[in-house]
């Protein structure tokens, strides 16, 4: 673990874990205050997000205006690697959710099974 930057207290606010840069005594990433950062929302909106205290969310918008182009390219990273993350799962869930969906309904189910087919037919029609 590293220190990145401390606070009135002496005690570092911003520390760098495996999860990446976080404020101290949390488990929130930097990159996640990013996401509502790159959204455009309003900073009380954010801080009320996460549950911390004013020192340690000034603690991170300080730290992520002194080292923008760091953050910034960190949070790139984390970005692509959680995109490449969810396109696996997609990727394997589809191919399983396809095997499923092929199965016919067991027997003590059918009568369950028709009338939720008929429910979706009727829902489909009545949607367009």
């Amino acid at each position: 673990m590293t220190t990145m930057t401390s606070e009135s207290s002496g005690q570092s606010a911003i520390i760098r874990t495996e999860r990446g840069l976080t404020i101290a005594g949390t488990r929130i990433t930097l990159y996640q205050l990013m996401d509502y950062i790159c959204a455009d929302y309003p900073l009380k909106l954010i801080r009320n997000q996460f549950h911390i205290t004013d020192e340690q969310f000034n603690a991170a918008i300080s730290y992520i205006e002194a080292n923008r182009t760091e953050v910034e390219a960190e949070y790139q990273i984390v970005l692509q690697q959680a995109q490449e993350i969810r396109q696996y799962w997609e990727d394997r869930n589809r191919d399983r959710l396809a095997q499923i969906a092929a199965m016919p309904p067991k027997p003590d189910r059918e009568a369950a099974w028709a009338k939720l087919q008929a429910r979706k037919a009727r829902f489909a029609g009545s949607s367009r």
